[in-house]
């Protein structure tokens, strides 16, 4: 069920808005958002993600991945701050469909790749930008397929971590060869950004 909401504010930079509610004009993005089953961009986790994003310097060439990445929001987000291309992969087609659906609502379909399946199966490689907003035991799980995924000093922003799993997907990730920035403990969950060294 498509169902428009009342346009919310996320980060400095963004507003969230229905595509089927007037656009508001200020010096804020509007991040036109189809609610479905995954969300528009209410979540801690994607708020905190955003919030770190809109600090980070994009030159237009970043080739970014964003594993798990359900509605696109923060592929979509990352490129109208200014990033360069990205890759969104998820398990579910409907999760795939949804964000090709809101990429082409924000007018970046063409800097994305959708693809539909596990992280294995992606061929590409050597990314800048590696964007996981997914619970604790996947990362876990995907730990060292997601570093070798990104370049030398690529930047790793990994979120729906809860509290539990928080030491132990800092530690995995340190062990492979990245430097924590910032850990952001929030009300359940947990941020991590991380530099590969």
């Amino acid at each position: 069920m498509k169902q428009a909401y009342q346009p919310f504010l996320l980060g400095s930079e963004f507003r969230i808005q229905s595509p089927t509610v007037a656009t508001t004009g200020d010096q804020r993005i509007n991040l036109l958002m189809q609610r479905g089953a995954f969300g528009s961009g209410e979540h801690e986790t994607t708020e905190s993600c955003i919030e770190i994003l809109e600090k980070q310097h994009f030159t237009g060439k970043e080739k970014i991945l964003d594993l798990g990445s359900g509605t696109g929001i923060l592929s979509i987000a990352t490129l109208l701050l200014g990033g360069g291309r990205s890759w969104c992969v998820d398990i579910e087609q409907q999760a795939v469909d949804s964000c090709r659906h809101n990429s082409q609502l924000n007018g970046v379909a063409g800097q994305i790749e959708n693809f539909c399946g596990s992280l294995d199966q992606l061929a590409e490689s050597n990314f800048d930008l590696v964007l996981a907003n997914i619970y604790g035991d996947i990362l876990l799980d995907v730990a060292e397929d997601l570093v070798d995924k990104a370049v030398s000093g690529a930047t790793l922003l990994l979120s729906g971590i809860l509290w539990e799993y928080n030491f132990d997907v800092r530690q995995k990730y340190q062990r492979l060869g990245c430097k924590l920035i910032k850990n952001r403990m929030l009300e359940e969950f947990s941020t991590v950004l991380l530099e590969k060294e």
